[in-house]
């Protein structure tokens, strides 16, 4: 059944049935072939008048259809003679074929001249956008599926409204493939699932972008479900809000707002969650599984060079803590903090360092001391926090590490850099280890890193220093890649946009932030327009490498269905232990 064929018209009448001569052109692949599988009538929107394959098509919308149906980022598919091109609505207009008529509209109250016009007088242009050609039932290469469009319909050619097997051709079923397929959504106007190839989704970085109150963080939860549930990928996610391990609010406004489920509650054992601040921790009702402290001899200069623009160093600053580091190795901070006063200068004097660079480097460092997390060698008694957390990754247990209330930007960098940048050495050791033995078990987990405020560490000067910049340039070759949450992506190094292969994107109305989603990206006039008239919640643009063509979804409720279809809706206590129970043998064994 066709999407909308149940539509009422504009003038309230039924369509009108096709012509014969419509009927014989559309049955006809030009050289007197029928083709089967032709589509209801009562689907039609309108028909091909003018286009490129450069520029895009325009389609002359029927009289009986609504102009006001036909929104941006709508699916419709052109019945070409040989192919159907599958597309996207980006622009709409109105026209007339006499300018007189527009210099002397009709007046309002005269309805039966203005239901004259339309259709005739007037009448509405819409801009579409080819993405995929499929060939037709019984033509050569009808097997092989969707492909890129490398030619376009001749004139008059049929648009209808799309079909829900265009879709799941296009997309996939969710399930299909061994678990390949993953919905975030749906087209709008359709129920129809559209779904995300995780296997790709996880082979390369990728991006989720939105002005603030969009939705990032739904979109980003999302994603990760799809990463966990499929276990396509083993996710270490750096929660500077708390949003991600146990519950967050429900983005909704009003007294009536709720709690959702983080990944904690729907995955039970296969998330553990790291905090950097129990006491808040325990406040919000978990207990954490592991309570993170850093202690200042794991900090490199490496981590504070990043850090100019927080703790507004000058280069000759960083330039004299290399110098201390080389006296004094991995002690170089806990040497320098532990100076005091004039002290300072006489250690710059001694080590042949800039005097004021280095009272400055000291008088900027000495706030380290204020974060609770920050310990000397030897005082965490949990050990070292890293090496816990490389345990948990190899064992399959993806990792959420909460800030609590140290939500401050120089804490959230600051330890992103020190454990990332560790975790990524130890990475690219297993992975030259697996290069050299070829050993199945020796091939590290993919592991995807989710980063918010992205574009602090992956800003052009920031990109060139970081981990996370080199993560993303060196495109999974140590099997780990980056899930980058900003609401700016305008301010990410266009070197590592380049590098992201999907891109999930709601309401953005900045153009420098439009321009940078849609960097590499061709045809990207029509993908502005569509951008740019998403609606503020549950509307997004996927495009990208785990897509095959660019679309607008309605976003997938994040609720008690979609708990359901993760198998954490709320059970039975003892089915629930028994459940825990497996999945701990499972990871562990007896």
């Amino acid at each position: 059944m066709s999407v909308g064929t149940d539509r009422p018209s504009q003038s309230g009448s039924e369509p009108e049935p096709e012509s014969e001569s419509e009927s014989q052109s559309r049955s006809s692949n030009g050289d007197g072939t029928g083709l089967s599988g032709l589509r209801d009538p009562r689907g039609r929107v309108g028909v091909i008048t003018k286009g490129s394959l450069v520029e895009g098509l325009e389609m002359k919308l029927d009289a009986q259809r609504n102009v006001e149906d036909m929104k941006a980022g709508k699916f419709v598919v052109i019945e070409g003679d040989k192919n159907d091109f599958f597309s996207m609505v980006t622009d709409m207009r109105l026209d007339a074929t006499n300018g007189e008529i527009l210099l002397h509209p009709p007046d309002r109250s005269d309805e039966l001249l203005r239901q004259i016009l339309a259709g005739t007088g007037t009448y509405n242009i819409v801009s579409l956008r080819p993405m995929l050609m499929m060939p037709k039932s019984g033509v050569a290469g009808f097997d092989d599926g969707p492909r890129p469009v490398k030619a376009i319909p001749s004139h008059f050619s049929v648009v209808q409204d799309a079909e829900e097997e265009d879709v799941s051709r296009i997309f996939g079923s969710e399930g299909e493939g061994d678990g390949r397929y993953f919905s975030i959504g749906s087209p709008l106007d359709m129920d129809t699932p559209v779904c995300i190839d995780m296997v790709r989704f996880a082979e390369r970085s990728n991006g989720i972008f939105g002005k603030t109150g969009t939705g990032k963080s739904f979109l980003t939860r999302l994603a990760l479900c799809g990463l966990i549930h499929y276990d396509r990928a083993v996710n270490l996610i750096f929660d500077m809000h708390n949003e991600y391990g146990w519950k967050a609010m429900k983005e909704t406004s009003g007294s009536n707002s709720s709690f959702v489920k983080g990944l904690k509650q729907l995955f039970g054992e296969r998330v553990a969650i790291f905090s950097l601040d129990p006491k808040s921790t325990r406040t919000r009702g978990i207990q954490p599984d592991h309570e993170v402290y850093i202690s200042y001899d794991q900090i490199a200069v490496e981590d504070i060079a990043p850090l100019q623009d927080e703790l507004k160093l000058n280069p000759t600053a960083v330039e004299s803590a290399y110098l201390v580091y080389a006296i004094y190795k991995d002690s170089w901070l806990r040497t320098l903090l532990s100076l005091e006063g004039p002290d300072v200068e006489e250690f710059a004097n001694e080590i042949g360092a800039h005097p004021g660079s280095l009272v400055a480097l000291h008088r900027k460092l000495k706030r380290l001391e204020n974060f609770p997390f920050m310990v000397k060698k030897g005082q965490a008694e949990t050990g070292d926090c890293v090496d816990r957390i490389m345990e948990h990754l190899d064992a399959g247990i993806n990792v959420v590490l909460e800030f609590g209330q140290q939500t401050s930007m120089l804490c959230y960098l600051l330890v992103a850099n020190i454990i990332a940048r560790r975790i990524h050495e130890m990475y690219v050791k297993k992975s030259e280890k697996f290069y050299a033995t070829q050993k199945p078990e020796d091939q590290p987990r993919q592991l995807m890193i989710t980063i918010e405020e992205a574009h602090k560490f992956l800003n052009p000067s920031a990109a060139k220093q970081t981990i996370f910049g080199t993560i993303a340039r060196e495109m999974r070759k140590y099997y780990v890649s980056l899930l980058v949450v900003d609401q700016r992506p305008s301010g990410i190094d266009d070197e590592v946009l380049s590098q992201l292969g999907t891109r999930i994107t709601a309401l953005l109305n900045d153009e420098k932030d439009i321009a940078a989603v849609l960097t590499g990206v061709s045809g990207t006039e029509g993908l502005r327009s569509v951008l740019a008239s998403l609606d503020s919640k549950q509307q997004a643009l996927a495009l990208g490498h785990a897509v095959p063509m660019p679309v607008v979804v309605r976003t997938r409720e994040y609720g008690e269905e979609f708990y359901r279809f993760l198998g954490a809706a709320d059970e039975d206590p003892d089915v629930r232990s028994a459940r825990v129970q497996k999945e701990r043998v499972a990871l562990f064994g007896e």
